[in-house]
């Protein structure tokens, strides 16, 4: 996909979504880094679900060692992988107390020193909490990138240094949120729904003529 394509593919997901977002709910960052945490392997809505009750009950680092594992546990339970992910929290928040004041840091050395915080955990917070231009790159933009062509790639860090690279500047900050949206309604796995995508006569996808939407 060349430069004048890209850019049009962006505009016009830009025009059906001025300010995309994520769609697990927080109102902190610290919020939003036990979603994150929670969300691998489970869905936004599930995750939602439990983090509604677990918010009204702990929603601070030093709320959450008071509620102890096992405490924190009663709360996720309905998500995949509760127990390790439980375990991965609560040394989270020990680390948070210990080395950032409670706060979530912003660098991402410091990020992805955290348990249960990789390269795509840490793209979110820097995106979504701090405003930075970063793209975590999740099994929805992965196929997307590498389905239209705008930026294929082998691994998931290739294609996220190819994203950084060839997304126009003015459209870094939101890309993450605008190409997993897309990739998780209308270019999913099975199936894309290329009759009713707004890009896809930009897309460079060999087979979407053949594709029917469900």
């Amino acid at each position: 996909m060349n430069k004048q394509k890209r850019v049009e593919f962006f505009s016009r997901l830009r025009a059906g979504n001025p300010s995309p977002t994520t769609e697990l709910r927080y109102s902190t960052p610290f919020e939003l880094l036990v979603a994150v945490i929670l969300s691998a392997q489970a869905t936004d809505k599930g995750v939602n679900k439990a983090t509604q009750s677990l918010f009204q009950a702990a929603n601070t680092p030093e709320a959450v060692l008071a509620l102890g594992e096992a405490g924190l546990r009663e709360h996720i339970r309905t998500i995949g992988l509760f127990n390790s992910k439980a375990g991965n929290i609560i040394k989270t928040c020990r680390l948070l107390v210990d080395r950032h004041a409670g706060q979530v840091p912003r660098e991402r050395e410091a990020l992805e020193a955290l348990p249960g915080v990789g390269r795509k955990t840490a793209n979110v917070i820097l995106n979504t909490a701090f405003g930075e231009p970063a793209i975590a790159v999740d099994t929805h933009i992965f196929r997307l990138a590498n389905r239209t062509r705008l930026a294929p790639g082998k691994t998931p860090l290739a294609v996220e240094k190819r994203l950084l690279r060839v997304v126009p500047v003015e459209f870094r900050k939101d890309a993450h949120h605008w190409l997993i949206l897309h990739g998780r309604y209308v270019c999913v796995a099975r199936r894309p729904r290329c009759a009713t995508c707004v890009v896809a006569d930009l897309c460079e996808y060999p087979q979407k003529q053949l594709a029917r939407p469900v």
